[in-house]
């Protein structure tokens, strides 16, 4: 099977199990989804959300955030892990926003990269869940599905993310990667598929016995 069949099937199989997938993150505007991604980094969404919620009480906006301080924010965040770095970058890129966007969360790649904190990953998700621009953020679930099903050789993310965009069309890449992410959690976990074992997998690769040895990003 050819690498553009195998992507035709996991579209094809992808829209029927996650037709409106939603953003795993809870966020209430532009800024609070920023500063949730930010969080998120070695961290789990499920665990974001539970201090978010607190969190975004009191600080939904840059300002707002900027008047809690370093040693506040990290009071509401000290579980995740990196909360010492994470709660200046949140104070830092907050303070940026409004000093040189206006209190606006800026809608460039350029320009999100240049807040603290804000990678190539964090800005794809917010170009395309906030500002709806066409991007594929390739997170450790995208990163392992796409070497498991043939899409990418997995050197790095930045190869994986340029190989998946030369395989999809650019309507489908905003939905998309919330759909693998969905599908990597739910069937295709890093412990509990090995390459051979969910439907997708087993479809792809059918004659597949080895356990698949992924490449970490």
């Amino acid at each position: 099977m050819k690498k553009s069949e195998r992507a035709k099937i996991i579209l094809k199989e992808l829209k029927k199990l996650y037709p409106s997938p939603p953003i795993p993150l809870d966020h209430t505007n532009a800024f609070t989804l920023l500063v949730a991604v930010v969080l998120s980094a070695q961290s789990t969404d499920k665990k974001v959300n539970e201090l978010t919620k607190k969190l975004f009480k009191v600080a939904d906006t840059p300002e707002k955030m900027v008047n809690l301080g370093v040693s506040k924010i990290y009071s509401y965040i000290k579980q995740l892990g990196l909360s010492n770095q994470k709660s200046k970058n949140i104070y830092l890129l907050s303070k940026l926003i409004i000093e040189k966007f206006h209190s606006l969360v800026p809608n460039s790649f350029k320009e999100l990269e240049s807040l603290p904190g804000v990678g190539h990953k964090t800005a794809s998700v917010v170009m395309s869940q906030v500002f709806d621009i066409p991007s594929f953020p390739v997170d450790t679930h995208i990163h392992r599905l796409s070497q498991r099903w043939g899409l990418t050789k997995g050197e790095n993310v930045i190869q994986t993310e340029k190989d998946l965009k030369k395989l999809f069309p650019i309507s489908e890449w905003n939905k998309l990667h919330l759909q693998i992410i969905f599908y990597g959690r739910e069937y295709c976990t890093a412990r509990g598929c090995d390459g051979t074992k969910c439907l997708m997998c087993r479809t792809l690769y059918p004659n597949r016995k080895k356990k698949f040895i992924c490449k970490k990003p």
